[in-house]
């Protein structure tokens, strides 16, 4: 590891925590919708693989953060948690709770997506290069969610449309 400036430091530990503290809320938004999912079982299946990746990231995301005696943010980590399972309440309300889901999960993963970029580029600023596999591993892994939803939000919504018109219940 090679020693940073304070203020170097600083701005890659916050990049750390605020990663951190989304990996926190996408466990909670997966594991709400997972608890609520009832006729898409593709979806409930990709959830599942990546709550566990999302459970891994958050180890990797530890690991960097003992690498320079630093921890996770106790106040992000509930706040954020919060927000997740605010977001999901409010979409468990919705006639088309499936849709406003998946919309929402696409947008999440390209947040997170932009946020393991820019940790990227903090590590290659600041010299942090044992830092870079880990986060470019976490980055690979919210690139092919976010793809796996992006290819499929037709497919749901077709589905979501087809279980509407013939009177069952289709909202998740």
């Amino acid at each position: 590891m090679i020693t940073m400036s304070p203020e170097a430091q600083d701005i890659f530990l916050t990049g750390l925590r605020n990663a951190h503290g989304l990996e926190t809320q996408a466990e909670q938004m997966i594991n709400r919708q997972l608890e609520r999912l009832q006729n898409y079982p593709q979806v409930a299946q990709q959830l599942r693989s990546h709550l566990a990746e999302t459970q891994q990231q958050q180890q990797r995301l530890d690991t960097l953060l003992a690498q320079y005696s630093s921890s996770t943010s106790s106040i992000k980590e509930a706040a954020m948690g919060f927000m997740a399972n605010m977001q999901t309440l409010g979409h468990a309300i919705a006639d088309d709770e499936i849709l406003k889901n998946t919309f929402a999960n696409l947008a999440f993963e390209n947040f997170e997506i932009a946020s393991y970029k820019s940790l990227i580029s903090m590590a290659e600023t600041f010299g942090q290069t044992q830092a870079i596999g880990l986060l470019q591993q976490s980055l690979q892994e919210e690139e092919r969610m976010a793809r796996w939803i992006s290819d499929n939000v037709a497919e749901v919504t077709k589905q979501y449309c087809a279980l509407r018109v013939s009177g069952e219940k289709a909202d998740r």
